[in-house]
């Protein structure tokens, strides 16, 4: 009995060991996967870095492209679109105009009351309207009817307070956020069609004429002042709500910025100068690249398997259409490759795009104990139900990562279109203040962005400079914008003024 005993003894005591054994394996097995996961987040971390002498190489090289986009068309990466917009408002714009803002699945007609003598907006209407699928790839009259159609019911439906003097024209400004080559302020020829449009014959045609001609069969008597750009509509916005804004920046699910330049410094302006001496420029900033920015290889295979390969590099890395998703990406490969989520990885995970910015923004601001704003999109959006606090706070820090990357290189950006307008410096004897209008959802709802954005700037700056910038934020460039600047380049201004 003794023997048998000490034998089962001997036995149990081989099974505890192995099971001990294959625990203490389970452990140093997810323990080495936990390691490899923080290796992959740490290279990304260190890949993504933006110390200031960096985002200063990318600022000097903003600057390089910028005069080479203003000598000759095709000089640069940065197009430096000339707006033909000479004539920014003053406040002192008086009467009613309207806009158009043309940019998607649907279109917007406003009407806006100006106050005039420094006044304001007395009074504003608008409506949304959407077009059928039909018409997003039937004819270029079918469209444009339709939009037509649209705007003269809304001028019909108008109040008695919105009457105009006798012999007065209705005038608008039309924002058409399409590749357009403009080549006056109220003309430009339609170069090709995004977002699901596909019009043929409009292709190649003046976009404002073929708008003007389906308001004339609509028996709708209304000039079109202005063709506009959104980001110069912004900047618009911003100078009619204060004469200090020289630049604007959208910061949204795309990006870009236009800003006020001296005439004498486009080469490739070829008309006379105007009285103002000076332009605005719609930089269209997110084709910009440069060697200095720091990319990585996630970002590499988002651009490749874009729509656009090698093209809005810049935006790319700083927008609200791509953050989410570059976040995603670094989770799938910790998932891959580290087993983050567990033994499989989570079917959702593998979908491009699910995880948008504002998804991602939620879970970069959670600050409960426990980050149950966390879990709770991941159980959401992704379908991943069971995240350890330490997985979770791991999310949180991918997602300051790519959020920090994004913001201090938008901050890079502005600090070149400061300093090629040489506001980065005060003169002696010289207090200038310099105010940039600032739109877009990214900018507007991502806090811990725009934080770090105005932050950053302000690092770049230093103390005194800074204390010389103004952000300011200029809402709903491509209506209220386009408005102001169909009063700015009214045919009735000298009666304004007077």
């Amino acid at each position: 009995m003794g023997k048998v005993a000490v034998g089962v003894a001997v036995v149990c005591g081989i099974a505890v060991a192995a099971a001990a054994a294959v625990v203490v394996h389970r452990k140093m097995k997810k323990s080495g996967k936990w390691v490899k996961g923080m290796e992959i987040l740490k290279e990304f971390e260190e890949k993504c870095g933006t110390p200031i002498p960096k985002l200063r190489q990318v600022a000097d090289a903003m600057i390089v492209e910028m005069h080479a986009g203003l000598a000759s068309e095709g000089g640069s990466k940065l197009k430096m679109i000339i707006s033909h917009v000479d004539n920014l408002p003053t406040g002192n714009e008086k009467g009613v105009f309207y806009a158009l803002d043309l940019g998607g699945t649907n279109f917007r007609v406003l009407r806006v009351q100006l106050g005039g003598k420094r006044g304001c907006i007395v009074n504003q209407q608008f409506e949304e309207v959407s077009i059928p699928p039909s018409l997003m790839t039937g004819t270029s009259d079918a469209l444009f009817d339709y939009i037509a159609a649209a705007l003269a019911k809304f001028v019909a439906q108008e109040g008695p307070e919105f009457k105009l003097n006798p012999g007065r024209q209705r005038e608008l400004g039309f924002t058409f956020s399409f590749p357009v080559m403009q080549s006056s302020i109220a003309s430009g020829t339609l170069l090709k069609w995004t977002k699901g449009f596909s019009i043929d014959d409009a292709v190649g045609q003046d976009i404002v004429a073929e708008l003007a001609n389906a308001m004339e069969r609509q028996g709708l008597d209304m000039r079109i002042a202005a063709l506009v750009n959104d980001t110069v509509g912004t900047l618009a916005g911003g100078r009619y709500n204060n004469n200090k804004v020289v630049a604007s920046v959208i910061l949204g699910t795309g990006s870009n910025a236009a800003y006020v330049e001296r005439v004498h410094a486009i080469p490739k302006w070829q008309g006379l100068v105007p009285k103002s001496g000076e332009m605005v420029i719609n930089m269209e900033w997110g084709n910009f690249r440069s060697s200095h920015l720091p990319l990585t290889e996630y970002d590499h295979a988002l651009d490749a398997e874009s729509l656009n390969p090698g093209e809005q590099i810049y935006e790319k890395i700083i927008s609200g259409m791509y953050l989410g998703e570059i976040v995603r990406r670094v989770l799938c490969r910790m998932a891959e490759e580290a087993a983050f989520f567990g033994d499989t990885v989570p079917p959702k995970l593998k979908k491009p795009f699910v995880l948008g910015t504002p998804v991602m923004s939620a879970m970069h601001r959670d600050t409960s104990p426990d980050l149950k704003v966390v879990a709770s999109n991941l159980k959401d959006v992704l379908e991943i139900s069971s995240t350890s606090l330490k997985m979770r706070k791991v999310i949180v820090e991918l997602c300051n990562i790519v959020a920090t990357r994004g913001a201090r290189l938008s901050a890079a950006g502005v600090l070149g279109i400061l300093k090629k307008m040489g506001r980065d410096t005060i003169k002696a004897g010289e207090k200038q203040k310099t105010v940039i209008a600032m739109d877009g959802g990214l900018y507007e709802h991502y806090s811990e962005y725009r934080n770090c954005f105005e932050n950053t700037l302000k690092e770049l700056l230093g103390e005194e400079v800074s204390q010389t910038i103004v952000i300011e934020h200029s809402n709903d460039g491509s209506g209220i914008g386009a408005a102001l600047l169909a009063a700015s380049h009214s045919q009735y201004l000298e009666i304004y003024e007077s």
